[in-house]
Formats: C-alpha cells, structure tokens, sequence
C-alpha cells in the first residue's frame, strides 16, 4: 500500500472490505479498526495480496482518468445525446404497479446460536473460526467486527469476543421455517439466501384490502412467532429499492417506499452509491474517486461521461440506479446449471487434512445433489493457494454421478496433479446435468445424429462454441479414463470489475495496452501461420485423451468470448453458471469426438492409407492436367 502524505498513518491507504459500514457498525472507530487490521496483517500473503489488487485497481483508475481527460467538448456533447435518449428509453420501462419487499433475517447465525443457547444473550458473539468468521452478533459488530473477518483479527478488536463453531443443519432447519412463513404471502417468492428472500405482495396487498406497512408488520410478527427470531423488511416498487430499504431500520425494523414517482426519485437521490447491490468498494472507489460520484443523483449528472468511459451494459445499469428503477417481474424458474460447496481454512499443505478436507466437501455436495435429483458429469475443482491465487481444474466424468464415492474418486485425482501445495479454500462445483427429456443417462450412448456426422467429427474449437484453436495444446495420452481440463481466472478486478472500452489504453512507448487485455488470451491473436499449424496439429491428434483449454473469458469484462451474451459482473453467479456450460459443452464434444472415432477405426485409417500413397508418387499432380502457354 502507498503511504499518505501522512507518513505515520499509512493505515489508511488500507483499504479493506472490512471497513466498511455495515448495519450495526455506525458508531465504529473506523480509522482504529483499519489501522489494528492493518498492523495485523502486514507482512501476510493477505497482505500482499490486498497490494497486488490495489496496483491494479490504480493502474485502472489512472488509465480512467487520462481517457477522462482526453474527452473534447465536442464528444462530451455527443454522448449527453445518447446518454439523455437512452433515460427516456428507461424511463419508459418504469413500473410501479407492484410491491416488492426484501427480508432480511437480523445476525441470522449468531440468533439462531442465541435462541438455542440463551446464556449467550448481550454478549459479543462469532460464528466461526479464528480462521474466519461467518457472522457477529450486534453487540460483537460494535466493535468492528463483522462476516469474512479472520477470527484472530476480531478478537484483537473485541478481547471479550465469544467464538460459536458453524452448525449449518441448525441454520438450515430455521430457515426452512422462515419459508414456510414467506410462502404464505408469496408461493413464488425468491429466497437469495438461508437468510434473505424477496417477495412480490402485490396481490396479497390487494385482496386483503390492507397496505404495504401492514404486511410487513404482520410477516415480521409471524415470523417472530414461529421461529423466536427477528428480522428487517424493506418495501418498495421494485427489488433493487427494497433491498437498500430493508437495511436502513436494521435490527428488528421497517421502512416503506411508497410506490409514487416523485418519492423515488427523492429518495435515491441523495443514496450513496455503495448502498446499491452490485457496487462493491471497487466501482465506488472509481466512481468516487475518478468522477466524483458519491451519491446515486451524481450518476444522473455524470452520465454523458459515464458514456464515455464505459461500455453500455455498465452504463445502463448506472443509469437505471440514478433514475431508481429495478427488477419487477418474477422470474420465471430456470434449470440449474451448476451446484457448488467451498470451504476456507488455515493454510495448510498437510496432505491428509487437504483430502480431509475434500471428502468433506464432497459430501456436503452430493447430499446437496440428491436433494434436488441431480446427476452431474463436469466436475470442477476450485483451489485457493496460501498466497491468494486461484485455481480452477476440470474434468468430464464418463457417467453422470452424485455420490459421494463417484464425486472424491474424480475430484481427488484433480487434487493430486497439483500436490504438493499449500491451500487455504478447497471448492467443488458439479455442471452439466443429466436431463430425461433430451438426454440418456449413459453419455456414452450414441444418438442417430451422432452416427450421420461421423464425417465431421465435432472438433474441440470450433466458430460455433467460440474457442480458438489457438487456445488449445494437446497433452500426451496419459492412461487416464477421463478427459480434463485446467484453467485458471484472468486475475484483474473480480466480481468488481468495470467494463471500459477497447479504446481506453495507455501508451508504453509505441505499444498499447488495453485495460481489458487478459494476458491469458493474448496468445488468441497470434499469426494466422501459426493456428494453421496447429488446426493440422488438432486433425492428426483428435484422439488425444486430454487437452489443456483456455477458460471462456468475458471479454471486455461482460461479454462471453463463447456466445456473445452480455452479463454483468453484478451478477457472479449467473456468469459462473454461463461459463460452466460451455465449458461443460466442449468437454462433451471432445469426448463423443474420441468415442465415434474409436467406433469406426477403419475410416481413420483409410485416410492415413491415402495419405501416405502420396509419398510415393502415385497421385498424378494437378499441373499435368494443364498445357502453360507460353504466350501468356
């Protein structure tokens, strides 16, 4: 971290998530407890870590502002149009004929523990580890202890701290009894979390004859009835608005949005942006500390170069925060794509707690799974090293599974190639489900359609998934009965990360460096010679067991460099899931590639047969078929 120009107060160029305000941490010292978890953790791969960001984040920002800077009157002008015509296009979606109210259960942990154990009442309390904590009772968050702070760190800040290990079956049990609450108000309400839910009561508003402020005060009560917990709800036209409204009267409260134009508009006008969901503490330090934007009104005033700096699924998404507007549909129910369980610990390279470790997780995944029915075959596992870098390894199982025994057989062959090594999070996530209605459960079973293209083997790159095949490299046949693959993220600026045009770039002497260049796909745009090389290379070794495979990436930081499908990194789920299927879909082919080609042996080698005649002269030239004139 760079000191400040106050030179012993470099704590405060330490930015962590740990500061930031969060209910029941108003009234915290904020400069003591980023200066205590800035002398605890200096020196750590933490640490280290946390500066590696924040260069880069810098470098982002100087960037910004050079482009920032660059911008004429005349452009300035151009986008103000494009900028005021696209809130007249948003303006019009605007809907304000339902009510949408966000839940949100208070300390949900650190209640449940309570409510079972009764003498922990009043006292600061952790749910977690020294390792990491999931969540702090209110009388541990005055303090400044909160979720995701490391345990060791928190009872530096509060020396009376009481630590509760994690009992998810008991949070999963209260849970459960929150949604039969919500469900009599919304049969289709959308739970977010074990904690957290939305609910459309727009038509239980309406045939009861009651408002808003009614219902929620009565689902609070029933909820409090049931359960012996409290909890915080929000009201407003829309998801977004009730989120934000949920945490402003935490712990134990309300607060109503009317659904009325002009009471919106006053009311976000003077939000702060980092109370909206989906600006992190990196869009508010570039938007703050870039544009000068601070509040959600400032967004609106700033649009013109918000046009100019970023790209439009960005911008559209700043725009429809200044103007208030939100999700109001239901969304209607999609097919999983993908299941994941993870856990953090302390660093370890002990490799029997490691496959401790695994086999746990591989548990609470397959319990997970056959919760829901689910039979999977692309199994990924995600790695967090001791310095904070992150791992991804894949591989296509040659069944559909979801037990326990099938899941660790594969994951842990993916562990062992990466032996020895010292972790902190072990993850699993299982995609590419079984599907009865289009699918046979047996992947290997051959489909007519599979038998007629037999003459043009599913490539593993090819235009209509994406891939390059400048991205692949074939490895030797190594006797596995599995193909896999490993990728690993374009590390920049994570879930955070702000979409910013190709032609943002500094100049490095009489180079150019675009800000959304992953180093990984640099190689994508290599000479043509050299992807001919290896396009022969892929036809003469299509059979090879596994392959290396580069991660679909989202170019420009929200465009899947696969299909095309534009995803903001507000939503880290949806893209993960996006991501899973395509990587899902190649393993696929590669494999059905490999089993038609081992069905019909006799075609590959006839063509190596014909091949090879050439060699010998007895294929007459196509020259000899034509007379040169001499006149010509």
């Amino acid at each position: 971290m760079e000191a400040t120009s106050d030179g012993d107060r470099p704590w405060q160029s330490y930015h962590t998530v740990y500061t930031n305000a969060k209910a029941g941490m108003e009234g915290v010292d904020k400069e003591n407890v980023q200066k205590i978890i800035y002398e605890l953790s200096k020196g750590s791969k933490y640490f280290e870590n946390e500066k590696r960001k924040e260069a880069i984040i810098k470098q982002k920002m100087d960037n910004l502002r050079t482009h920032h800077a660059k911008l004429t009157e005349k452009e300035i002008s151009h986008f103000q149009m494009i900028a005021d015509n696209r809130i007249l296009e948003l303006e019009a979606s605007r809907d304000l004929s339902k009510i949408w109210l966000h839940i949100d259960m208070d300390a949900f942990y650190a209640a449940v523990e309570t409510l079972e154990n009764p003498s922990l009442k009043g006292k600061p309390l952790a749910v977690g580890s020294m390792s990491m904590i999931c969540t702090a009772s209110y009388e541990a968050r005055k303090y400044g202890v909160r979720a995701a702070m490391p345990g060791f760190i928190a009872c530096k800040l509060c020396p009376d701290l009481i630590f509760v290990p994690i009992n998810f079956e008991k949070y999963t049990y209260y849970s459960e009894l929150t949604r039969n609450v919500f469900s009599k108000y919304d049969p289709d309400f959308m739970a977010t979390s074990l904690d957290e839910a939305y609910l459309d009561i727009s038509d239980t508003c309406r045939q009861r004859g009651i408002g808003c402020e009614e219902v929620a005060a009565e689902l609070r009560n029933t909820i409090f009835q049931e359960t012996g917990l409290t909890c915080s709800v929000g009201v407003a036209p829309n998801r977004m608005l009730a989120k934000v409204c949920s945490d402003i009267n935490k712990p134990n409260g309300q607060f109503i949005l009317p659904n009325n134009y002009n009471a919106v508009v006053t009311f976000i006008s003077s939000l702060p942006i980092r109370k909206v969901g989906g600006i992190g503490k990196v869009t508010e330090q570039i938007l703050r500390d870039v544009l000068g934007i601070n509040t959600c009104a400032d967004m609106l005033q700033k649009r013109a170069v918000l046009y100019a700096l970023f790209h439009q699924c960005s911008t559209d998404f700043f725009l429809s925060v200044g103007l208030g507007l939100g999700g109001t549909d239901t969304p209607q129910p999609m097919m999983r794509k993908s299941i994941s369980n993870e856990r953090t610990f302390s660093a370890t390279n002990d490799e029997s707690i490691l496959f401790q470790k695994l086999a746990d997780i591989a548990e609470t995944l397959s319990k997970d799974m056959q919760k829901e029915c689910l039979l999977g075959r692309t199994l990924t596992l995600k790695l967090k090293t001791a310095s904070f870098e992150v791992r991804t390894r894949a591989t296509s199982l040659q069944k559909f599974v979801n037990s326990k025994e099938d899941i660790l057989i594969y994951a842990s062959k993916l562990l062992r190639a990466e032996l020895p090594i010292s972790l902190r999070l072990i993850g699993l996530r299982m995609s590419h489900f079984h599907d009865d209605k289009h699918s046979p459960l047996d992947p290997m079973q051959k489909t007519l359609t599979s038998f007629l293209t037999i003459g043009d083997v599913a490539p593993i790159a090819d235009k209509s998934t994406g891939f390059d095949t400048g991205d692949v490299q074939l490895i030797p046949n190594t006797g596995s009965d599995v193909s896999s693959f490993s990728y690993e993220s374009c590390d920049f600026l994570e879930t955070n990360q702000l979409s910013v045009p190709d032609y943002v770039a500094v100049s490095h002497g009489n180079q150019a460096e675009s800000l959304n260049e992953c180093p990984k796909t640099q190689n994508k745009y290599e000479s043509s010679e050299k992807t001919s090389d290896v396009s022969n290379l892929l036809d003469r070794k299509r059979v090879a067991s596994g392959s290396r495979i580069i991660e679909p990436y989202w170019a420009e930081g929200y465009i899947c460099s696969a299909c095309g499908i534009e995803v903001p990194a507000s939503f880290p789920e949806e893209r993960r899931e996006h991501l899973d299927f395509h990587l899902a879909e190649v393993l696929q082919k590669e494999e059905e590639s490999r089993s038609l080609l081992r069905s019909f042996p006799h075609r590959e080698s006839g063509r190596k047969k014909h091949k090879s005649s050439r060699s010998h002269g007895k294929c007459i030239p196509i020259d000899s078929f034509f007379v040169k004139d001499e006149s010509l």
